[in-house]
């Protein structure tokens, strides 16, 4: 597998190219869907055939005796990083797969460190899943060390948001904003029910934590809300955030891609869709709030840790000295 130099986030074979995704086999462009997940989804059915077995069928063996075990929003995170698994290995049976592949896939994704780790965990998770149902012998991710990641300490100036946020769909634009207003993770943001919103605020309990808190409505939050419910929809389902068609509630994949392809349309280096929370977090501080009541954190040392790696100081530098005249 050759690393890309560019689109390093897509499978083997896969294009991003005049805002669709295609899989592309000796010259031939597959057209899959405009949306990122969806285009996964079809791209790992394409590449998969019609094998009803090997890794495909792993990996949802061990997807399925997650469920219910684990947080919706790390199934759907699983989920995501499944089918691209799925694309790399679609041409093995789980015994041929060897230590040198795992490490072929950690390299083609060495671009995007952070979900490069993710996938070569989860796939540990499914060879362990492998060796426990007897399918395989032995685990070829062991022996296969993590990216390096560094704290992440990057903070969205109020100019690059408003940049991402032009640069968005309608749709889009109120996810962003909804996540800045309210400083909740993008799946609990996601998970917004219209029986949540009251005229005290939006209720959440946090999926990560179990932690309760209201946002406590401001004339922004109503406006935004008045704002999302004003898009064109079909059916209207019981979230807050739904797709334009069938109402079914927008997943985690497909607004982290569209934030990808915003912020690089909007030429913001170096930022994803979770910077948004750290940017509500340190700007509600700034302004005298409780940002840890705000970010559901049980230790105001998590609170103060995570906000100190986004402020930098400002260092007022010297006088020139004055010559004699």
């Amino acid at each position: 597998m050759k690393p890309r130099k560019k689109d390093r986030h897509l499978p083997p074979c896969m294009y991003h190219k005049h805002g669709a995704y295609y899989l592309v086999k000796k010259g031939k462009w597959t057209r899959l869907d405009t949306d990122y997940q969806a285009a996964l989804i079809a791209y790992a059915k394409a590449v998969a055939g019609k094998s009803s077995g090997g890794m495909a069928k792993l990996i949802d063996d061990t997807l399925d005796s997650m469920r219910g075990r684990l947080a919706k929003s790390t199934i759907e995170q699983y989920e995501w990083v499944a089918e691209r698994l799925k694309g790399f290995l679609a041409e093995f049976e789980p015994q041929e797969v060897l230590p040198r592949h795992v490490a072929a896939i950690k390299m083609h994704t060495a671009g995007t460190p952070n979900m490069s780790n993710r996938m070569i965990s989860f796939l540990r998770l499914v060879f362990s899943h492998g060796l426990e149902t007897q399918v395989v012998d032995s685990n070829p991710c062991i022996g296969i060390k993590r990216h390096p990641e560094k704290q992440r300490d990057r903070y969205i100036t109020d100019e690059e948001f408003q940049a991402i946020c032009d640069a968005s769909s309608a749709d889009m634009r109120c996810i962003f904003e909804m996540c800045y207003l309210t400083g909740q993770r993008i799946n609990d943001v996601l998970g917004i029910q219209m029986t949540d919103i009251t005229e005290t605020g939006i209720a959440f309990k946090q999926q990560k934590t179990k932690a309760k808190l209201i946002v406590g409505m401001t004339p922004d939050l109503q406006q935004l809300i008045e704002r999302t419910l004003a898009l064109p929809r079909r059916v209207r389902g019981p979230t807050l955030f739904c797709a334009r068609s069938g109402g079914k509630p927008v997943i985690y994949g497909t607004v982290a891609e569209a934030f990808r392809r915003a912020r690089k349309q909007a030429g913001v280096a170096n930022a994803t869709i979770h910077d948004l929370r750290a940017k509500s977090l340190t700007d509600t501080d700034d302004q005298g709030n409780d940002a840890q009541k705000l970010g559901g954190h049980t230790d105001a040392k998590m609170t103060k840790r995570y906000l100190r790696l986004r402020r930098v100081g400002i260092a007022n530098p010297p006088q020139m000295p004055q010559r004699d005249t």
